[in-house]
């Protein structure tokens, strides 16, 4: 009995949606050092940060496209804007906002997610973060919660501490583009001992046409403490490309644990190009959940810097390729202590001729003894014109490791099919399970509520069109 796979996930995107470009200031197309140092001055920056922009922007020109991961030669950095200001201040109350915003936020579900389980909500519409809020209580508790620009100016010795410790702006390409005119992103900072029992929440949205998007977010966990971090993003279809190249810097300090849950829908005109890190000292604990469903490539790599004993770290990847589409996504785990353990499980899913591709690096230092290092990637290909790959790096050099490396590549299996068929349930229904059960392990890492938002970007249609 032959059966043919349905178009298990609907390629159709909710999100396309644009609304009339309206700005307090948008930037020239084009980089060059006038723009950058007029973005400084529009957002009133001490000159530390001028110099630090200008010198990223010196290492941006120098630095080369990645010869690796997707194609990246088709961006033309000439034809974006690098900052479009849309409100003349972030706000807190969701009524000030104009209203064009408040539309399309309101799309979305950003507000109905706040008043249902978030503890705190931030949202940036293009360059800037237009609105935050936090619960009360918890700003009593010493917890800050804001946008990066804000903290630059209300906290500016805690910023200047940490900000670009992870990410050095000459670490890569695309990093030196954001250190040099990095706008939004959220700042957190959760006080000694400080628990945060629901999660804080940023949505990033793109509207402007031929948009980069280059948000900055710095999380500080001081030791014993705890914080869930949520973040969502989407972007309208246009006919020319976007760019989001974002960076985000965590310190988890001793016995400290930060979770961090992406879940990112952009549209398939974004190039979505990302640099992640999280340094994590003694018994600290931090997280990845990297949930990738859109965008034309997006090239991601979440790492864990283990720097103290007991240490541990993990990620939990997903990402769904299709039409047009290259998810290029991974991790790294870096076990500089003994005693230290990490895991990574991907999982992929390619359909319609999308390609997914997992990436990924464990290095074991001298004199990390005794840790244990797990990696699982397991690939689903719907269709014949799809395509996934591996490309692991295993750098072990310390001999009282434990190391484990496990990879299944698979497709939907008649003998699957036809088990749960004869069993009365009919194709699509049976196709369903087989792909909730495949992505299971990351999903049920999700908190319940979150479906506000995973409702509406993961969505399984079954409309029997082969795929």
């Amino acid at each position: 009995m032959a059966f043919r796979t349905a178009k298990i996930i609907s390629d159709q995107y909710q999100y396309g949606f644009a609304m009339t470009e309206k700005y307090v200031y948008k930037s020239q197309k084009g980089l060059d050092e006038k723009t950058i140092q007029d973005i400084s001055w529009q957002k009133k920056e001490p000159d530390w940060m001028t110099r630090f922009r200008l010198q990223s922007y010196r290492y941006f020109k120098k630095r080369t496209l990645p010869a690796w991961g997707g194609k990246l030669k088709e961006i033309d950095f000439n034809n974006i804007y690098y900052y479009v200001k849309p409100v003349s201040q972030s706000v807190k109350t969701w009524d000030e906002l104009p209203s064009e915003i408040k539309e399309t936020y309101d799309k979305i579900g950003v507000p109905e997610a706040e008043k249902n389980f978030l503890a705190g909500v931030g949202a940036q519409y293009d360059s800037e973060m237009v609105y935050h809020s936090l619960v009360e209580n918890l700003e009593k508790q010493g917890i800050i919660f804001s946008d990066l620009d804000s903290a630059l100016k209300l906290h500016p010795d805690l910023v200047k501490e940490y900000f670009s410790t992870l990410v050095s702006p000459n670490d890569n390409k695309f990093a030196a583009l954001n250190s040099a005119v990095w706008s939004g992103g959220s700042f957190i900072y959760i006080p000694k001992g400080v628990s945060v029992e629901l999660p804080l929440q940023a949505y990033f949205r793109i509207n402007a046409a031929r948009m980069g998007q280059f948000e900055r977010t710095l999380i500080i966990a001081e030791e014993g403490s705890y914080v869930h971090y949520l973040e969502g993003c989407t972007a309208p279809i246009y006919t020319t490309d976007s760019l989001h190249a974002a960076v985000v810097e965590i310190i988890v300090k001793k016995g400290a644990r930060v979770r961090y849950t992406t879940i990112q829908n952009w549209s398939n005109n974004v190039y979505n190009l990302v640099t992640k890190r999280m340094r994590i000292e003694s018994e600290g604990i931090g997280e990845w959940i990297d949930c990738n469903l859109g965008s034309k490539l997006t090239m991601k790599y979440p790492a864990c810097y283990l720097m103290g004993p007991g240490a541990r770290g993990e990620l939990l990847s997903m990402s769904y390729a299709g039409s047009g589409q290259h998810q290029d996504a991974g991790g790294k785990m870096i076990h500089a202590a003994p005693h230290t353990s990490s895991r990574i499980t991907a999982k992929s899913i390619s359909q319609n001729g999308g390609r997914a591709s997992y990436r990924g690096l464990v290095r074991v230092n001298k004199g990390a003894k005794q840790t244990k290092a797990r990696v699982v990637c397991d690939a689903l290909i719907l269709d014949k014109q799809s395509r996934s790959d591996t490309y692991p790096n295993m750098k072990i050099n310390e001999s009282e490791t434990q190391v484990e490396h496990e990879a299944t590549v698979s497709k939907i299996g008649e003998e699957q099919l036809f088990y749960l068929m004869s069993r009365g349930i009919d194709q699509t229904t049976a196709e369903a399970m087989i792909i909730n059960g495949f992505i299971e392990p990351i999903v049920k890492e999700l908190p319940l509520e979150y479906a506000v938002e995973m409702n509406r970007l993961i969505q399984l249609q079954m409309d029997r069109r082969v795929g």
